[in-house]
């Protein structure tokens, strides 16, 4: 899934405000040090997501027979396909 620099700068800026609200948290570096290793994590945590829907849609589409997306067949088996990727890379 593609989200828009913007909104992933806005998520890890709800990440470190969160964090800094916890009483049990105490940081060791700065605010802003901590925003970015959030939105850092969070880009690693999409480009795995990006790269395991790629890898389930290659299998559907290596069928003999043409699956159309959307179907009923087509969900079960990228539902199956993304499960076993999200096993293999052990998510």
């Amino acid at each position: 899934m593609r989200i828009s620099r913007d909104k992933l700068n806005k998520l890890a800026h709800v990440v470190a405000d969160t964090l800094a609200e916890i009483d049990e948290v105490d940081f060791l570096e700065d605010r802003n040090t901590i925003r970015q290793e959030a939105r850092k994590a969070l880009e690693a945590l999409l480009l795995a997501e990006t790269k395991i829907d790629q890898a389930a849609r290659l299998k559907i589409a290596s069928q003999r027979k043409i699956i159309l997306e959307g179907s009923q067949e087509w969900d079960i088996l990228y539902r199956k396909y993304y499960n076993d990727e999200v096993k293999k890379l052990g998510l």
